[in-house]
């Protein structure tokens, strides 16, 4: 292992290593897991001599050596790349000479981020010839700091939730988080809708911060009530970054905006069809589109979204289509795209005789088993029967099973406060077991068998009195919304 104060000291990495055994005092995990540190490096970017590591002189590396990049090939939109790439926040002062004066060698090429970039070098860049920077022109850049932050994602909008609490970044552990509380993140790190939120089991045991749905409340970057404990259980979340839904009923509604150059634009009612409607409700894991009406949700505020979007309606994200230019700076009033897209889910049974028999799965961008955490599902299941035209139901048993990895989770209580089905559904990843081949560690998970009367051939069938009501509250769930 190494001490975090020995390489603070400026010793060797070789100095700082000393054996370990075993997990620590007072502590006990699952030791079939290895401890272990993940690292990732910027690679072929730098920032030198900041005050934190999201500021400084920017250097690009090429040939094995660090070049200065001058202000006049770097932009507002290379930096908001630059600070991606550093999972930093968005650029907050962007100065030559700020950190530092150039060296030589200077970068020979000038940036054209289009600003969605996950990496500065992902950009297109065009030659320069220039081979030296003025005094005072070395880029230097300071990036914003959250105290929340995405990491090991695709962009600076997914990844694993790390939060800063008592100046330390750790990992969240959020049980009962649904995509309301995923939205409160996304809106504040500027990544749009949420889309996704799951839990993943990640061994061995570690501290993290727990943090409860009604302490989310992210607008000051504060967070005041994380409470710190020792568990295997993380949270991932997906936001949509650079599309959004505004001032919907739901999480599958609302006035449709795109983000370009940190500034949030309305989309026209004549430059959006029904195709490209059907690319943002899959990219917001929604149902197809159901309703597609100008100014549905409010009236176009300025600035205007200046493209046509051109899907073919297979794409997996809006920005993803194509687009063609035009010359539109405004929008007339009530031509404001405003668009709703089903918040209904899928439902199965897999693995019976019939399609009216089987293990309960649910659909939401793909099939997975529902797990029921604490056996609060029971009365609901009633209803899957009926949902399916599969007459009424004649039994639900649970069992546990350990050979799934991946399982959808619906909270009780999140369906009870009225949000939709699909703002309360959830991801739950397992680790696979080292101790039992073949299996994954999923603790206290039930999974629902049910059995329907149109799967039987036999005309008599004896029913138990308590399937004869279904009351109002439990077929809430299975209303469309």
């Amino acid at each position: 292992m190494m001490k975090p104060e020995c390489l603070q000291s400026g010793s060797a990495l070789r100095e700082c290593l000393t054996s370990h055994v075993g997990p620590p005092y007072g502590v006990q995990i699952m030791t079939e897991y290895p401890s272990h540190v993940d690292v990732t490096c910027s690679d072929s970017v730098r920032l030198l001599n900041g005050s934190s590591l999201c500021s400084g002189r920017l250097q690009v590396k090429s040939n094995q050596k660090w070049s200065s990049v001058c202000e006049a090939d770097f932009d507002l939109q290379d930096a908001e790349v630059v600070c991606r790439e550093f999972s930093c926040g968005p650029p907050s002062v962007l100065q030559g000479a700020l950190y530092g004066e150039v060296e030589a060698p200077v970068w020979s090429k000038e940036f054209q981020c289009e600003g969605h970039e996950s990496a500065l070098l992902d950009c297109r860049s065009s030659g320069s010839a220039r081979k030296s920077c003025s005094p005072g022109k070395a880029v230097g850049l300071t990036c914003s700091e959250s105290h929340v932050r995405l990491m090991g994602g695709a962009s600076r909008c997914a990844g694993t939730l790390e939060v800063k609490h008592l100046e330390e970044w750790r990992l969240v552990h959020g049980s009962d988080w649904t995509l309301k509380e995923a939205a409160v993140v996304c809106e504040h790190l500027g990544c749009g809708s949420a889309v996704y939120v799951g839990e993943r089991e990640e061994f061995p045991y570690r501290s993290v911060w727990e943090i409860k749905p009604d302490c989310v409340h992210f607008q000051s970057g504060q967070i005041e009530c994380a409470k710190s404990t020792v568990v295997s259980s993380i949270l991932d979340l997906t936001c949509s970054d650079s599309v959004r839904l505004l001032n919907g009923s739901s999480l599958c509604s609302g006035r449709l905006q795109v983000k370009s150059n940190q500034k949030w634009s309305s989309v026209c009612e004549a430059d959006f069809d029904l195709q490209d409607a059907e690319v943002v409700c899959r990219e917001f894991s929604c149902g197809p589109p159901s309703v597609l009406q100008g100014a549905l949700y409010g009236e176009v505020e300025a600035p205007v979204w200046s493209k046509e979007f051109q899907c073919e309606g297979h794409e997996s994200a809006l920005l993803d289509c194509r687009s063609s230019g035009s010359a539109r700076k405004s929008c007339s009033p009530g031509k404001a795209v405003g668009l709703t897209c089903s918040a209904l889910i899928d439902f199965r049974l897999e693995g019976g005789a019939s399609r009216c028999a089987g293990t309960l799965e649910v659909k939401v961008r793909e099939w997975r088993p529902l797990a029921d955490y604490g056996l609060s599902f029971r009365e609901d299941g009633y209803l899957i029967c009926e949902h399916l035209n599969c007459g009424s139901t004649l039994s639900i048993e649970y069992r546990h099973d350990f050979s799934y990895s991946s399982v959808w989770k619906i909270k009780h209580h999140c369906i009870e406060s009225g949000s939709t089905l699909r703002e309360c559904v959830r991801s739950k990843i397992s680790v696979r077991s080292q101790k039992i081949p073949g299996t994954y560690v999923l603790e206290n998970v039930f999974f629902l068998d049910i059995t329907c009367s149109e799967v039987l051939v036999q005309p008599i069938i004896s029913v138990s009195s308590s399937m004869d009501v279904v009351s109002e509250a439990q077929q809430h769930w299975l209303q469309v919304f």
